[in-house]
């Protein structure tokens, strides 16, 4: 039920957490992460009315830093974890890997969804 722009700041949030919890698992010996509330972070009000250029921004950038992280890891640091404090597992690096990857297809298909609607709408 989100709209594009809630979903594109969404986007942006929810990336800076995983990065952050690269580093903290690559410096750190299984560290206990922060969750977050993504739902009331998308009720905020930038996130529900601020354009979404400084997000996209943020979200380039933010991809640029990340791949420099992910092109150098090993073997030892693709099985290294956080673990999540929500359910307690530990979530090795390959996993949030895989985890994002999906999430970005997820989104961008609800995104492409919600604008070909926005085109029938107006048509």
């Amino acid at each position: 039920g989100w709209t594009v722009r809630q979903l594109v700041h969404h986007l942006a949030d929810s990336h800076m957490n995983s990065y952050i919890r690269f580093k903290w698992t690559l410096t750190e010996d299984e560290p206990t992460i922060k969750a977050y509330n993504e739902k009331d972070w998308a009720e905020l009000s930038e996130a529900k009315h601020d354009a979404i250029e400084p997000s996209l921004l943020l979200l380039t950038a933010l991809h640029l830093k990340w791949t420099k992280i992910l092109n150098n890891l090993s073997e030892a640091d693709m099985h290294k974890a956080f673990v999540h404090p929500q359910n307690g597992r530990k979530i090795k690096l390959y996993e949030n890997i895989e985890l994002y990857a999906w999430h970005c297809n997820h989104h961008l298909a609800h995104i492409m969804n919600l604008v070909e609607r926005m085109k029938w709408n107006n048509s």
